[in-house]
């Protein structure tokens, strides 16, 4: 049974770690630390049904002999210094998407890991997803024939979110690009098996946003010659809509990557009757961290290594230079 202590203990720990944790067969929660230690003790308090500790300090939870391994959900600018303190006491570190601030700082992470011989996990749950395994499994069949176009979209209002970061451009990543289009763009990775070869992107700005795009567009060409539309917003209500054409087909879902409730998967092949499949994604959380418990107890591949987050960044950081230039980027 591995022990996780979560670094960054806010919104997102509560809304979908810890409900993951309470479904999880082969890990548990024993440590927390989170900015304000008035919300930690709060959260000890309320998840009373594990055995939970609170820490003062990354460095105290890190190197705790309660701790197994490290969920490092605090803010993305803290990503690189938390996943550091981790891996120096030899914890394997499961890092929230996006994975840092850059490139470089991605790759920084993956070299301390590698020179301390510690596994480096990414939080890309969609790859835990029921739905993105099944597109996944269904493209690879060629269900659909040569995938010639994707759309993805990830649209969600940010304006009075709790988690008020990610409006602090020293904390957050970007926008929407940098918050969920990361998202998209592993599902589209992930279920075409494939890697994406430029990037062109445009956004817009409002009153609320500052230095943050609001909204964003980006297109992504893949190396196998997909081409694939990438639409997020940080005003708009919750939509994951995800479809993928093919040279025989049709194939894909509204909110396909929800949690929230069941989803209807829809093949239309060129040649044939339409076939619908429902299904659901409510165990992702708990699938994500028991299988990167499993990992670290026996060697299981983890379906998001460190070199996923890394490839991912890549395109983030092209879509931000594009955003600023006006001009497609080659990766």
């Amino acid at each position: 049974m591995i022990r996780y202590g979560i670094l960054g203990f806010g919104l997102h720990a509560v809304k979908r770690l810890m409900p993951g944790f309470t479904q999880a067969q082969h890990c548990t929660v024993t440590g927390l630390w989170r900015r304000d230690q008035q919300k930690a003790q709060d959260a000890v308090r309320q998840y009373r049904q594990f055995p939970l500790r609170a820490y003062d300090s990354p460095e105290a939870l890190c190197s705790s002999s309660e701790i197994d391994a490290i969920f490092v959900a605090s803010p993305d600018a803290l990503h690189l210094e938390h996943a550091l303190i981790a891996l120096k006491h030899n914890k394997p570190v499961l890092c929230e998407k996006p994975m840092a601030m850059s490139v470089a700082e991605c790759e920084g992470m993956i070299e301390a890991a590698d020179r301390e011989g510690v596994l480096l996990g990414i939080a890309q749950n969609f790859r835990f997803e029921r739905s993105v395994n099944r597109l996944r499994e269904m493209v690879a069949a060629r269900s659909i024939g040569k995938p010639l176009l994707a759309q993805s979209e990830f649209h969600y209002p940010a304006l009075h979110s709790p988690r008020t970061w990610i409006a602090d451009a020293s904390l957050a990543c970007g926008g929407p690009i940098g918050d969920v289009a990361v998202h998209c763009i592993d599902a589209l990775r992930y279920i075409l098996q494939d890697e994406v070869a430029s990037v062109f992107s445009c956004g817009q700005h409002d009153e609320n946003s500052g230095r943050l795009e609001s909204a964003a567009m980006l297109l992504l060409e893949f190396q196998k010659g997909t081409i694939a539309n990438v639409t997020v917003s940080a005003r708009s209500d919750y939509r994951t809509p995800l479809w993928i054409t093919g040279d025989r087909g049709l194939l894909g879902a509204e909110d396909a990557l929800t949690v929230e409730h069941p989803i209807t998967l829809q093949l239309k092949p060129a040649a044939g009757d339409p076939v619908t499949e429902q299904v659901s994604n409510e165990s992702a959380y708990a699938d994500q961290v028991d299988a990167f418990a499993l990992s670290i107890e026996q060697g299981v591949p983890f379906a998001a290594p460190g070199i996923e987050g890394l490839q991912n960044q890549r395109v983030l950081d092209a879509a931000y230079r594009s955003l600023e230039s006006g001009i497609s980027q080659k990766l």
